[in-house]
């Protein structure tokens, strides 16, 4: 008989085992994430599993947050599961679909939608999502394979190869680091390209600063003339997978020196030096809309995957007033 769990009462020794045997393993639905989620004030975390006597089948990991001034805020919670459902090999659909329908129960009154960004391929389990009540939404990545530094460094495209190799002979280091002057630069470099250009909640310093800290975490702070001017920062499963989580750079100010390049092929190096599988750069766009960053990790030489996000609105009239609203507020900026 499955039973449900929550949060404090997941087994850690259980949830550990079906991280490892999962093919769905993201650093995203680790303990160490949900462990990490917590000590954000400005996150509501939540775990959610079902179980099987001892036996962990499927479970979730994600966060409930808002942005913005008062009724901005008010109009925006979400439920955000990155990663998407972590399943175990002894999962079967009703598992899924209990789970889902717990997640729904504990989520909806204080989350507008929920939102599952998938970094796998769930076409297979699809049918039970919409059957309970998710929309599937289109969306692409790029995923690289890293067997080995001379590999990766092969597939990048001639431009990116000199554009390397241009800004290490103008004197741009990589730096892995967690130095809380390094991090604060790096924030503010990212914090104007969200404002400017990506035009995206971004979560705030506490974050950042906080991140770092973890073991799982590296931050390849790209430096020049001893300031920083761009990185990449990621997190990620030993022998597994290393994600790209954020990417800046200070592009075009410095002659010979592309930061947001090195610091991508920083972390793709590491990648392959360190004994992960494959670099996921978490995200490409909508396939229908056009997206410079999509042309700009496309020469990195990774596979262009769709595995798309999987989305419930849970307060409809809500969600169409703050979708309205929202959009009305960006159109005045």
């Amino acid at each position: 008989m499955y039973n449900t769990v929550k949060n404090e009462n997941i087994n850690k020794q259980a949830w550990d085992r079906l991280l490892n045997e999962s093919p769905t393993a993201s650093w995203f639905q680790s303990y160490s994430c949900y462990q990490f989620y917590k000590k954000l004030d400005f996150l509501k975390t939540f775990a959610i599993a079902v179980e099987n006597k001892d036996e962990l089948l499927a479970l979730v990991c994600g966060y409930i947050v808002a942005d913005g001034g008062m009724i901005k805020r008010f109009m925006s919670r979400r439920a955000i599961i990155p990663g998407g459902m972590l399943i175990g090999a002894n999962c079967d659909k009703n598992a899924i679909e209990m789970l889902l329908k717990y997640l729904t129960e504990s989520v909806s009154k204080d989350a507008i939608y929920t939102e599952f960004r998938n970094y796998f391929d769930y076409s297979e389990h699809r049918n039970s999502f919409e059957r309970c009540g998710y929309t599937y939404l289109p969306h692409l990545n790029f995923q690289i394979s890293t067997p080995s530094v001379e590999h990766c460094l092969k597939e990048l495209s001639t431009t990116k190869r000199r554009d390397v190799k241009q800004s290490l002979k103008q004197g741009a280091v990589v730096v892995d680091s967690e130095d809380i002057l390094d991090v604060t630069e790096f924030y503010e470099i990212l914090s104007d390209l969200y404002k400017t250009r990506i035009k995206t909640p971004l979560f705030s310093k506490e974050f950042f600063l906080q991140i770092v800290k973890q073991k799982d975490c590296n931050l390849f702070a790209i430096k020049f003339e001893g300031r920083v001017i761009g990185g990449s920062l990621c997190v990620g499963i030993e022998n597994h997978v290393l994600y790209e989580w954020f990417v800046c750079g200070l592009d075009g100010k410095f002659k010979n020196i592309f930061p947001s390049t090195l610091a991508t092929w920083a972390a793709i190096e590491y990648a392959a030096a360190n004994g992960y599988k494959y670099f996921d750069m978490m995200g490409a766009g909508k396939p229908d809309e056009g997206y410079g960053v999509r042309d700009f990790k496309a020469k990195f030489g990774g596979e262009l995957v769709e595995h798309g996000r999987f989305m419930r609105v849970n307060q409809k009239l809500k969600y169409s007033i703050g979708k309205k609203a929202i959009a009305f507020i960006k159109g005045r900026k």
